[in-house]
């Protein structure tokens, strides 16, 4: 389970890489890193290079929401065991659980704060 989870954190990470990449080249208000790539722009329309950019991000976020979900349940799954197996300890480590704690009958006698 844990290469398993580490393989998902990898692509995680990838999958961010490249979304920031994606995000960067957008047009935006400020006119952004897209403006670099006229020659690209030109060749394959703005309108079209926006559209395909704006695919590449919705579906890089797609894909690092349904890894980030499958590595929580990998996480969730191997901690079960984890939870289970140290509550069986501490319940079999528990001695005189049947005795009940020895309170005291009557209030404690304190000093007088004002007896000074």
């Amino acid at each position: 389970m844990k290469l398993f989870f580490i393989i998902l954190v990898v692509l995680i990470v990838f999958a961010a890489i490249l979304l920031t990449i994606v995000v960067l080249l957008q047009n935006g208000k400020g006119e952004g890193l897209a403006t670099n790539f006229t020659a690209a722009n030109q060749a394959l329309g703005v309108r079209q290079a926006a559209s395909s950019l704006e695919k590449a991000t919705w579906t890089l976020v797609a894909v690092i929401g349904i890894l980030s979900i499958a590595s929580t349940l990998t996480v969730v799954h191997s901690s079960d065991n984890a939870a289970q197996d140290a509550l069986s300890t501490e319940i079999l480590n528990q001695q005189g659980a049947d005795e009940a704690p020895a309170f005291p009958t009557a209030p404690v006698q304190q000093e007088d704060p004002t007896a000074n």
